[in-house]
């Protein structure tokens, strides 16, 4: 039987259990996906261990995408560029670290917004997380041309957009104090912090001033609809919710702990919003 999982601190709210052993179910395979609350503290002393237990894999969320880093014996370009992993395979006494939440991030907006250019204006990202390394890193690939990261530390975003500094792209980095004035005239903002997670505060931003016919994506997905994609609908801007990256990001990783490329549909997300 092959073994995968998600770990993070807290990860009590993922959903990411029913999703795989949903697809466990349909392609009839025998294998088993759980959660494991590990504390950042306790990581480099968990992550080799999974492999002598029968894992294949695991997925890394909140906080883990970025301190698993030194522990990786390899990671591939996309992971390198981003500078965060969210995915982890155990071959032949390595441990070799992806990133597939920049396809499930870009994938599902996509497919959202068919009409979505990246380069049609101004972008706001909220974060500076490993969240944020995927998004940023996905919409510049993209073609970005401006992009405000948005974050309660500015020297954290300044860290962040000094990663990304490529030609043809503008990258400001803003704290709280000027956030307001950042969102003026985007054409997307991405949520990619944890503010308006079930248990979490909420965001006092307004969202007043955004570009016509602009795009809010909202990386959080429990509570799927948040009071973020509430008042952007109520302001008339398109609406993305965050089940879709999930759903989207988790493809690649299950193909990778299972060995079975997994089809995305209504089903599926029925079965992880059941």
């Amino acid at each position: 039987m092959k073994l995968a999982a998600v770990i993070g601190w807290p990860i009590h709210h993922s959903r990411s259990p029913k999703l795989h052993t949903h697809w466990l179910k349909r392609y009839g395979i025998q294998g088993s996906y759980t959660a494991l609350p590990i504390r950042p503290e306790d990581l480099a002393a968990c992550l080799p261990i999974l492999p002598k237990m029968g894992f294949t894999g695991c997925n890394l969320t909140i906080p883990h995408k970025e301190i698993v880093l030194p522990l990786l014996d390899e990671m591939d370009d996309a992971a390198r560029a981003i500078g965060a992993v969210n995915t982890v395979t155990f071959q032949d006494g390595r441990i070799l670290g992806t990133n597939t939440d920049v396809y499930g991030f870009y994938e599902y907006l996509r497919r959202s917004v068919p009409d979505f250019r990246a380069d049609a204006g101004p972008i706001a990202v909220l974060g500076a997380g490993g969240a944020s390394r995927a998004v940023l890193y996905g919409l510049a690939e993209a073609g970005a041309r401006e992009i405000r990261v948005i974050n309660r530390s500015k020297a954290r975003a300044d860290a962040l957009i000094q990663h990304f500094q490529r030609s043809g792209l503008t990258l400001h980095a803003v704290d709280d104090a000027g956030a307001q004035e950042a969102l003026q005239g985007t054409t997307l903002v991405a949520n990619a912090t944890s503010l308006g997670m079930t248990g979490q505060p909420g965001h006092t931003l307004s969202l007043d001033g955004l570009a016509p016919g602009a795009t809010v994506y909202d990386l959080v997905y429990s509570p799927l609809d948040t009071d973020l994609l509430i008042q952007a609908r109520a302001r008339g801007y398109r609406t993305v919710d965050g089940l879709g990256m999930l759903l989207y990001q988790a493809k690649p990783a299950f193909a990778r702990f299972f060995g079975t490329d997994p089809e995305v549909d209504d089903d599926l997300r029925a079965a992880v919003l059941a």
